[in-house]
């Protein structure tokens, strides 16, 4: 019986019996090892070829633009578009074939992924190409970026490859529900845009621009801007909405995208 071993990150556990002759091979891996095995090589993966119980024969280099990778004794080999199982099991064969090992038990590793990513983009801490080696939920691409920064709105866009657009909301993405946090895969693109703005002046202690948070009232909104100051009255509220005034304001109402607020002095 003829015994390989295959997998990200190498080998793992191996455990060796005989029985008539017969060899028998129990491999122990991660989920995330055994999640990686469905990863396609692609150009610039940075892999690791070697037989097992030779020293001599372990080669690492970068997949060339081609999508192929040098290898000794056979030279260039095509590696892209299959994952670490498929390209090692052809390469045992091929070695076999060609007179060079009996039996070959060969590994292959991905030391760097790079060729499979997803877009991370907008109002978030740390813009940047998220490589992926297994299905990753939104939030796990979210937290590995850092999540939204401060100004960032509550929600993000995303675009899967070849798909439309999703809104997703970020507490509704930890709620639990798996539709509201998809697995992401090699191509897609997550956008956080900045949040939309409120404005409240006059007489508050902290004045100016704020992020609109989901379900906010006007008397939250004057709370986040500091409270009223000692003159100031939240009976004398004048809110500006698409260049249209209103003065008599709801406190209990909710605030819209671009509402101005300002704040009178109270009448003594």
């Amino acid at each position: 019986m003829r015994l390989r071993q295959f997998g990200i990150g190498g080998l793992v556990g191996l455990l060796l019996a005989t029985a008539g002759g017969t060899v028998l091979a129990q491999a122990s891996e991660s989920p995330t090892a055994t999640a990686s095995r469905t990863y396609l090589l692609g150009p610039a993966d940075v892999i690791e070829v070697s037989v097992l119980g030779r020293t001599d024969y372990t080669t690492k280099g970068r997949i060339a633009t081609d999508g192929t990778f040098r290898v000794p004794y056979l030279g260039s080999v095509t590696a892209a578009n299959k994952s670490v199982t498929q390209l090692a099991d052809e390469l045992a064969k091929a070695l076999e074939a060609g007179g060079y090992f009996n039996h070959p038990v060969v590994n292959v590793s991905v030391e760097s992924f790079a060729s499979r990513y997803v877009t991370v983009l907008g109002s978030v801490n740390h813009p940047d190409l998220v490589p992926v080696d297994r299905p990753y939920r939104l939030s796990e691409i979210m937290a590995k970026v850092g999540g939204a920064r401060e100004g960032g709105a509550d929600y993000v866009i995303y675009t899967p490859s070849g798909g439309a657009p999703r809104h997703i909301g970020v507490l509704d993405m930890g709620a639990g529900d798996p539709k509201d946090d998809p697995y992401v895969g090699a191509g897609d693109k997550i956008y956080v845009p900045d949040a939309d703005l409120f404005y409240i002046s006059g007489q508050v202690r902290s004045g100016g621009a704020f992020p609109i948070k989901p379900n906010l009232t006007f008397r939250q909104a004057i709370a986040r801007a500091g409270g009223l100051t000692e003159s100031g009255s939240d009976k004398a509220l004048t809110l500006t909405r698409a260049g249209r005034k209103i003065r008599h304001v709801d406190l209990d109402e909710k605030v819209q995208p671009g509402d101005n607020l300002l704040i009178g002095e109270r009448l003594f």
